[in-house]
């Protein structure tokens, strides 16, 4: 006995000094995926890239297996843009959310499409918490009642502070009228002051030791691996920040920015992002930021089976809608978003110039979500092509106008390029942006005459703002309430199918 107690206290007087000289280490997983845009069935076609929610629910299961110190949070603009999610008002992302025992959102645009009302629901049904420490209520001058600023967790003895920023350009990139009583504040003027609030040990917890920012604002990174956004620039920069997570344009990103590691998981839950995080002794040693391309490699992972019966008793309610055949594509209806007008983005705009009689049509390419597949036109292609409830407007500009607002939408940085049709446009690239027209033609060949008066269909969204267009000198507006995707499922319906068009001389650039 007293062999093995000397034995034991020599353990643990190792054990002591092995702490003191190399301290307790802490490896903490933040697993973040953005931009999920409600698609939560696998796409099952050869080269579909959507895991689905029964697969990312199994990928986060598996990764907690492997470290239990996960954190999973997401960027962002999680629920609109499926048949299946925008008809349940985003029912099985919810499910999604809980299954995967998300931690906390950032709050994306697209949360506010169906009114902010609904946000604060969906954090208590899905167990999660929606961070939004920039958006504050014009009428109080307070943090919205519906969001917290930040969250702070305690895993495995290390304090993590997450903090929620939402990017400002969510003003004009939602309906207008959703967030006319919003301020979204500089995300960079947030963080500060909620760092200071933190770091002056101001929350029940005391100082975290690591702080990391959850964000639906934009980044990008070019083949030299450089991270850029001006948001993100100037975020970057604020002192005691350790991470940041990104979102909004759907890029893949990851690397370093002013010091801080930057992660973006691309779109549609084809990516899922890491920051690997080492904390020795309560210090950060290492922020260690990855994307894995899961979307490449899907077979690999084995659904989640419980998931998998949660989606199918979704899917069963809404079979009848979502499987009604409306024609026939014979072939790729393209919306390239990263292009520039494209065969679905006129096809749409020609089909609302037409049901309204006007001369021109002009729609936001960010209304447009994806391409339209060949084969079989089901209304649930309708919904994930145009998920957005917008109704067609008929305005009527002067030729000048006409001009400013095909302009504004050629080769935007902050936006999908706009859709028109009726119009025949030249435009020189080498240009400075909204100065690019060289000649505009009506599609019979009609010179546009800078006094005369055009009647020009378009959507709500964009009327209102959205996208930072201006109508402001329209000489009429007048609001049909008729949804778009209603007007392009009659189309297709009467024409049983839809003939694809040869745009090659609508919009041609110049030197």
């Amino acid at each position: 006995m007293k062999v093995c107690f000397r034995g034991f206290k020599f353990l643990c007087m190792f054990i002591l000094v092995t702490m003191t000289i190399f301290g307790k280490v802490t490896k903490i997983d933040i697993i973040s995926f953005n931009d999920f845009h409600g698609n939560v069935a696998e796409d099952t076609r050869a080269k579909g890239k959507n895991i689905g929610m029964a697969k990312m629910v199994s990928y986060v299961n598996e990764a907690r297996k492997e470290n239990p110190n996960t954190i999973v949070v997401s960027g962002g603009d999680n629920y609109q843009g499926t048949a299946i999610s925008n008809l349940t008002f985003g029912a099985p992302v919810t499910l999604m959310m809980k299954s995967m025992k998300v931690t906390a959102s950032a709050v994306g645009n697209h949360e506010f499409d169906w009114g902010s009302e609904r946000i604060a629901k969906w954090a208590e049904d899905g167990k999660f918490d929606y961070l939004a420490a920039n958006i504050y209520d014009k009428t109080t001058g307070k943090p919205v009642s519906w969001a917290k600023p930040y969250k702070m967790l305690n895993v495995d003895g290390v304090k993590v502070a997450l903090i929620g920023l939402s990017t400002e350009q969510t003003k004009y990139q939602t309906k207008v009228e959703f967030v006319k009583n919003i301020e979204f504040k500089p995300a960079e003027v947030a963080a500060k002051d909620w760092i200071k609030y933190l770091k002056d040990g101001k929350d029940k917890m005391g100082v975290p030791n690591v702080i990391i920012a959850i964000t639906h604002i934009p980044s990008a990174q070019d083949a030299k691996m450089v991270i850029s956004g001006d948001e993100l620039n100037r975020l970057t920069k604020v002192e005691g920040l350790d991470g940041v997570i990104t979102g909004h344009s759907h890029k893949t990103v990851s690397g370093m920015m002013n010091g801080k590691p930057v992660i973006q998981a691309y779109k549609y839950g084809r990516a899922l992002g890491k920051l690997h995080v080492v904390v020795e002794d309560g210090k950060v040693i290492s922020i260690t930021p990855s994307i894995n391309m899961v979307g490449n490699n899907k077979s690999d992972i084995i659904p989640d089976s419980e998931t998998t019966k949660l989606l199918a008793k979704q899917q069963n309610k809404l079979s009848g809608v979502l499987g009604v055949k409306l024609g026939v594509l014979k072939g790729e209806l393209i919306h390239d978003r990263k292009g520039s007008l494209t065969p679905l983005g006129y096809w749409a705009s020609n089909v609302m110039r037409k049901a309204t009689k006007s001369q021109v049509a002009i729609t936001n390419g960010g209304g447009l979500r994806r391409t339209l597949h060949k084969g079989d036109i089901t209304m649930g292609d309708m919904y994930e092509i145009m998920p957005f409830d917008n109704q067609i407007v008929v305005v009527k500009v002067k030729g000048s106008d006409l001009k400013k607002l095909i302009d504004h939408g050629i080769g935007a940085d902050f936006m999908t390029d706009g859709q028109f049709a009726g119009l025949k446009v030249k435009y020189d690239p080498t240009k400075e942006y909204e100065n690019r027209v060289v000649s505009m033609t009506l599609e019979d060949g009609t010179p546009i005459v800078d006094d005369e008066v055009y009647t020009v269909a378009t959507n709500d969204f964009i009327v209102s703002g959205g996208d930072k267009y201006d109508f402001s000198k329209a000489i009429e507006v007048k609001d049909l309430f008729i949804p778009i995707r209603d007007v392009l499922v009659d189309d297709i319906k009467t024409n049983k199918g839809i003939e694809i068009p040869n745009i090659k001389d609508i919009l041609v650039p110049v030197k």
